[in-house]
């Protein structure tokens, strides 16, 4: 069965994850979720990713999940830009999550970007996800 959202399912499973107080996440592998995840260890929300090989031949990406003090890090991961309605955003128009608390992702022309790194960058692009 087809997929219509990996990146929802991605930010479903983290977030089930860290509810359910798991060490690590297993999700089906792309280069947007290894970049999501790049994201994420760089803003210091995660510990750490890496891609693995499962004995049947196919590709992981394994996500290790940071906890401080017994609570996850993540408190709430939202997606915002949907298959059914795409969001995009002008340099000028990128929200600050939780007042700069948390970080948005963008998927601009120069890569997937933390909404500092667009701003630094003075780009824009579609507005994939919130996390805080």
């Amino acid at each position: 069965m087809s997929m219509t959202d990996p990146i929802a399912d991605m930010l479903t499973r983290i977030r089930n994850a860290c509810g359910s107080g798991h060490r690590r996440v297993d999700m089906p592998v792309s280069k947007i979720k290894t970049e999501i995840a790049r994201i994420l260890k760089e803003e210091k929300f995660i510990q750490d990713f890496q891609t693995i090989e499962t004995e049947d031949g196919r590709q992981v990406l394994r996500v290790r999940l940071k906890y401080a003090g017994g609570a996850p890090v993540i408190r709430d991961m939202q997606r915002v830009s949907t298959p059914g309605l795409r969001r995009y955003v002008g340099v000028r128009e990128i929200p600050r999550v939780r007042n700069g608390l948390g970080v948005a992702i963008l998927s601009t022309s120069q890569g997937l970007m933390s909404d500092r790194q667009a701003r630094q960058a003075r780009t824009g692009g579609e507005l994939l996800a919130f996390v805080w």
